[in-house]
C-alpha cells in the first residue's frame, strides 16, 4: 500500500466536500433562461395531463416556461406553479439534502442565494423537454459570470463560466411538487478552480 501525500489527500478531502455543495448551488440555477431569450420551439410532444393555476389550464410546457421565468427573477410566479408541499432532491451548501427547502418562498430564497454569485446566469435546452404524465425533464446548458463567494474558488470574478444539467420536476394539481437535478458539477468546479 503506497501512502498519499498530505497535500493531495487535503485536496481530495475538500473536492469530495465541495462537489456537494456546488451541486446545492447549480441546482437552484437549473433554469434561468428567460422566456424572451429563448426562441420559439416546436414541440411534438404529447401531453398526457393538465394543470392548474390562477383557474386557467396549463400544459406542463407552459409550466416549464413559467420554471424558466422563475429561475430568471420573476418571482411572483413562483406561488401560481409551486405548490406549499414542495421539496427539493439535491445537496445543499451546508451539507443537508434540500429537504429545508419547502414551498413557494423556500425556493424562491435558495433561488437568490445561488444567484448571487451568478447575477447574469442564463439556461437554454439541449433539447425538448421530456414530458409524461406528471414528470417533466429537462437537459440545459448554462453560462453566467462569477461574482465571487462561491466556497472554495480561486478562479477571478468576471470569469465566464459554462456547465450542464437536467431538471425533472413533479407535478400534483397544478404545481410542481418535486424537483430532481443532476449537474455536471467538476465542469464547474474546474472552471472556478476549486479543483
Amino acid at each position: 500500500m503506497t501512502s498519499v501525500p498530505p497535500t493531495r489527500t487535503t485536496r481530495h478531502h475538500r473536492a469530495r466536500l465541495l462537489v456537494p455543495a456546488a451541486l446545492a448551488a447549480l441546482a437552484c440555477t437549473a433554469m434561468t433562461a428567460t422566456a424572451s431569450d429563448a426562441s420559439p420551439k416546436t414541440t411534438t410532444t404529447t401531453t398526457v395531463t393538465t394543470a392548474r393555476s390562477h383557474g386557467d389550464v396549463q400544459r406542463p410546457k407552459v409550466m416549464l416556461d413559467n420554471w424558466l421565468r422563475l429561475w430568471n427573477g420573476d418571482y411572483d410566479r413562483a406561488p401560481g406553479i409551486i405548490s406549499p408541499a414542495f421539496r427539493v432532491h439535491a445537496a445543499l451548501l451546508d451539507g443537508g439534502d434540500g429537504s429545508s427547502i419547502r414551498g413557494a418562498d423556500g425556493l424562491v430564497a435558495w433561488i437568490k442565494q445561488t444567484r448571487a454569485a451568478f447575477p447574469d446566469l442564463r439556461f437554454t435546452e439541449q433539447v425538448t423537454p421530456l414530458i409524461d404524465g406528471r414528470h417533466a425533464s429537462v437537459r440545459w446548458t448554462a453560462t453566467g459570470t462569477y461574482a465571487g463567494g462561491f466556497p472554495g474558488a480561486k478562479a477571478e470574478p468576471g470569469t465566464v463560466v459554462t456547465f450542464t444539467g437536467t431538471d425533472t420536476l413533479r407535478t400534483r394539481d397544478g404545481r410542481f411538487v418535486e424537483y430532481w437535478v443532476n449537474t455536471d458539477t467538476l465542469q464547474l468546479l474546474t472552471q472556478l478552480k476549486v479543483l
